[in-house]
């Protein structure tokens, strides 16, 4: 089970709201509890200051405009998930003692990282690999079952990483919320055609 980027800031409230995001905590929690799952990792956005994804670190930009970084599009987000701030925190009440690893990503101050398993692409043309899919494999992992925030960015990307890398990879559609609630139909087609399964 991989839990992406269950933060305060992508709470109601928080730096960057998911719509309804809070929704998904009981069903999470449930599941943790019960140990359904014989590993968890977690996974943590831990920007520093200025990351250039942040429409504060361009002049005369303001949240969600899209530039082109590196050839390819970023959209620019408000300050989230600032490393040692309380918007970073993962949810609080979640038994996080569960998770064998938490793993933090974005913290390269000029790359993004929506997926768990690689950055988006940095000035050489790479996706850097975040590691996970060699401890994952380590672990003899075979299939994946994907919840969190937010489904139309990193959920979406790392579960198409991890069917992309040779895992099954499947998306608990009901365990995840949207930035953008229309994007949902969009969104699911876009993982079935990567060969992501999806549970409702």
């Amino acid at each position: 089970m991989l839990v992406v980027d269950l933060q305060l800031d992508f709470m109601p409230g928080g730096a960057l709201p998911v719509p309804k995001g809070d929704e998904i905590v009981p069903g999470i929690l449930n599941l943790l509890e019960q140990k359904q799952f014989d590993l968890v990792v977690a996974t943590q956005d831990w920007h520093p200051r200025g990351h250039r994804s942040f429409a504060s670190s361009h002049a005369g930009k303001k949240p969600m405009d899209k530039i082109e970084l590196y050839g390819h599009e970023q959209i620019l987000w408000p300050d989230h998930c600032v490393q040692g701030s309380a918007g970073a925190e993962l949810y609080p009440g979640v038994p996080w003692e569960y998770a064998m690893l938490i793993l933090r990503k974005g913290t390269d101050p000029k790359v993004d990282s929506y997926s768990a398993f690689r950055g988006n692409w940095d000035e050489h043309g790479n996706r850097p690999p975040t590691g996970l899919a060699g401890f994952l494999r380590e672990c003899g992992v075979e299939k994946i079952f994907i919840c969190g925030l937010a489904r139309d960015v990193c959920v979406k990307w790392t579960a198409e990483d991890a069917q992309a890398l040779g895992f099954n990879a499947v998306v608990l559609w009901n365990l995840t919320r949207a930035v953008d609630p229309s994007s949902d139909e969009t969104v699911g087609n876009e993982l079935t055609a990567r060969g992501v399964s999806i549970i409702r």
